[in-house]
């Protein structure tokens, strides 16, 4: 039982370490979320139907009328000029906003193929190409692109070596079924975004956004609750 037990605490290891060690080489900020543990929900609107905007204002709205504490928070895909969603948007199970079919346009949500992040009902988190999305048994979801890692493979319109540089953020599927999201710490291509995800067995990753990015990660001694953003990803605890 000792030497199991040895051996289970030696693999864990090892993972922790290729994971920092990917982190490191990639200046990223990484947060795991296993749904069957973990409380995770997408936010835009607070109860009376005014835009959240930021994790300030998400954290005093869940503390104050949720009674709950936020863990983490990151935003959660592009958003037009009032801070509306770009793209689809589920929340508890009813579409706030439509799936976006627009094929060619200008900005990387066109960038086809982009895709939806959902979590359903039973709580399995998913990431797929807009056009193999389901809404059967969906509770949350939000559409954002472009697709950074589609069946095991980058999106083949990344270029190796590109000087198209910006802080990025984005989340993945990890072999285990855990959810990974991810935050450049510097400027990054999105050929080498993608790469980080995939080294990590991600056969799916999309893209959330640029510049804007922001990441609430107390646990990592990462605070930001500036910005003004549309849909915001959040886990807390009671």
């Amino acid at each position: 039982m000792k030497i199991k037990g040895l051996i289970v605490i030696a693999l864990f290891s090892l993972c922790s370490f290729s994971l920092f060690h990917k982190e490191e080489k990639h200046k990223i900020l990484s947060h795991i979320v296993d749904l069957k543990q973990q409380n995770l929900k997408l936010y835009w609107k607070d109860d009376s139907g005014k835009n959240l905007s930021n994790f300030k204002r998400l954290k005093e709205y869940l503390i104050n009328d949720k009674k709950e504490e936020l863990i983490f928070a990151m935003n959660g895909g592009m958003y037009l000029k009032d801070r509306s969603p770009q793209g689809l948007f589920i929340e508890n199970g009813i579409i706030k906003k439509k799936m976006n079919n627009v094929q060619s346009a200008y900005g990387n949500f066109y960038l086809q193929p982009n895709g939806v992040f959902f979590i359903t009902d039973t709580k399995e988190g998913g990431v797929c190409p807009s056009y193999d999305f389901s809404y059967e048994g969906v509770r949350f979801a939000t559409q954002s692109g472009p697709m950074l890692v589609i069946d095991g493979k980058i999106h083949s319109k990344f270029t190796k070596g590109s000087r198209n540089l910006n802080i990025r953020n984005g989340v993945g599927i990890l072999p285990d079924g855990k959810l990974i999201f991810a935050m450049s710490m510097q400027e990054i291509n999105l050929y080498d975004f993608a790469s980080y995800f995939k080294s990590l067995g991600c056969k799916n990753a999309l893209y959330l956004d640029g510049f804007v990015s922001r990441t609430y990660l107390p646990s990592k001694n990462w605070i930001s609750t500036d910005g003004n953003f549309g849909v915001m990803i959040g886990e807390t605890k009671n």
